[in-house]
């Protein structure tokens, strides 16, 4: 697998509001909360590794005010899984809620 650049995650972290939005769509929020809890706990993991607080911005203006040189492998790599976990959460968010909203109809 190869490594995304400290940009690339900065782009994956400022996403996540928009894409959990987008994965939830019309569905209830409050049914998928297993969901919500699981990509909460990946972005706070994230944010930990960073010393920084759990929220996805936060996550990503850090990783976007380091500098290249400040950066080391286990930290990268920590992010790196991180973002594809909550990659793996959204997609199976949105499955769940387009699920929801089939089962309602």
């Amino acid at each position: 697998m190869s490594r995304s650049t400290p940009a690339d995650l900065a782009v994956t972290f400022r996403s996540v509001a928009r894409r959990q939005r987008e994965a939830i769509g019309e569905a209830n929020p409050a049914l998928l909360r297993s969901f919500i809890e699981e990509l909460e706990g990946h972005v706070a993991a994230a944010g930990a590794a960073l010393g920084v607080g759990g929220d996805a911005e936060a996550v990503a203006a850090e990783i976007e005010r380091r500098p290249a040189d400040a950066w080391d492998d286990q930290t990268l790599d920590t992010l790196q899984a991180e973002a594809l976990a909550i990659g793996a959460v959204l997609r199976r968010l949105a499955a769940a809620a387009e699920a929801q909203l089939e089962a309602e109809r």
